[in-house]
């Protein structure tokens, strides 16, 4: 009995160690367990706040990267090649202003019409002589000759009537001392004389080898030359126009919607389509001659105004006019060369330091021309570029990189 009670003494000893055994074990890994979720958790924030980290300094970069995209570099060196103008932007006076079309015309009392003295064939001394050729007061311009028409030669008929006359003259002169004659047909014979006499030396002086020549009865310009080598005129009838071109007048034709506007208007800016140069009547010492009411067959107003010719104005031409009317306080204006237009939207370039800039949409307002009135985009103060704009453009366009592209 004693081997067998020792045998189950052994087993229920065996049993009680192995329950031990598993019980620290469950023990140790639950420790473990609960060891490794705080240490997995903490881990797992510290990495989220990395991240968060992380993302700042991506904002961070991703700021400075577009702010340096959008800046555009433009050396010292490149700025004095392109002649590189900038223009603080500050609040001015700007008139009102209503673009229209207009005509530059001779002024009133500034032109001659050279007329035919005689019925004949033209023919004009020199085939320089046409439109915008430069004449001297008393010049021949053409020669009118009647040789060879039915009615025969002026000229040679004048001296006949005259050598007419004088003989009959003459004869009653003695007539007269003899009584055969009264004294009222012997004057009536004088005056014939007179008369025969002062037409044959007016048209004999102004005859020369072509025929009768005509003069310039000024200095000026041709401004129209009516007639064609070898055509026949009349008397009176009007060969050119002869301008001075000392005082222009520019007619602008204003529609009725500006009716209101109309009243004050005081100058006016004009560009012409040639050279699409701008003149302004202020330093043109122009002024305001008249403004209209609309004609019957014209919804238009006209407007004229009168200024000196500084020589390269052209009558006739068709030019741009930019009517100048109440003035506005405080308004954001920049030249007209500082704008760029890019697919209907237009822009300016800012300095923002030595070499830097950038670029700016604006809206735009009115123009006289000159100047163009801001109505947003740029505030006061700033310093937009006005001459050299195509290049500070040219170096925009360059220092543009194709996406993705990294050093």
């Amino acid at each position: 009995m004693k081997p067998y009670y020792l045998s189950l003494l052994y087993i229920v000893a065996a049993a009680i160690l192995t329950a031990c055994d598993s019980s620290n074990a469950a023990t140790q890994a639950g420790t473990e367990l609960q060891h490794e979720h705080p240490a997995g958790h903490d881990h797992d924030h510290d990495h989220d706040g990395e991240e968060d980290h992380d993302h700042d300094h991506d904002e961070d970069k991703a700021g400075k990267k577009s702010a340096s995209a959008n800046e555009i570099h433009f050396t010292c060196r490149q700025a004095e090649a392109a002649g590189l103008q900038v223009e603080k932007v500050a609040p001015s006076t700007f008139n009102y202003v209503i673009k229209t079309s207009g005509q530059i015309l001779s002024a009133q009392g500034d032109e001659a019409t050279v007329v035919a003295t005689a019925n004949g064939i033209v023919s004009f001394v020199s085939s320089a002589v046409t439109e915008g050729a430069s004449v001297r007061a008393g010049e021949c311009i053409v020669s009118i000759s009647a040789k060879n028409l039915p009615d025969g030669d002026p000229v040679t008929k004048a001296r006949i009537a005259y050598e007419s006359a004088k003989k009959e003259h003459q004869r009653a002169e003695k007539l007269v001392k003899d009584q055969i004659i009264s004294n009222k047909e012997y004057e009536q014979a004088c005056r014939d004389y007179q008369t025969a006499k002062t037409i044959y030396e007016a048209q004999a002086s102004g005859t020369g080898a072509g025929g009768i020549r005509v003069t310039a009865p000024m200095s000026g310009y041709i401004k129209n030359r009516m007639v064609n080598q070898g055509e026949y005129v009349s008397v009176g009838q009007p060969i050119a126009t002869i301008s001075q071109n000392r005082r222009l007048q520019l007619r602008a034709e204003v529609s009725e919607k500006h009716f209101k506007n109309v009243g004050n208007i005081s100058s006016a800016n004009f560009q012409t389509s040639y050279d699409n140069k701008l003149y302004e009547l202020s330093d043109l010492n122009g002024r305001l001659l008249s403004f209209g009411r609309a004609s019957t067959q014209s919804s238009y107003i006209p407007v004229t105004f009168e200024f000196d010719n500084v020589g390269d104005v052209v009558p006739g031409s068709f030019v741009t006019v930019y009517l100048l009317s109440n003035a506005q306080e405080e308004v954001l204006s920049v030249p007209v060369s500082a704008i760029t237009e890019e697919q209907g939207l237009h822009f300016v370039y800012l300095q923002l330091d030595e070499e830097g800039y950038q670029k700016q949409e604006v809206r735009l307002g009115q123009s006289n021309g000159r100047r163009v009135q801001i109505l947003s985009g740029l505030k006061a103060g700033d310093s937009v570029v006005t001459h050299g704009v195509y290049q500070v453009k040219l170096a925009a366009i360059s220092s543009v990189m194709p996406e993705g592209h990294t050093h």
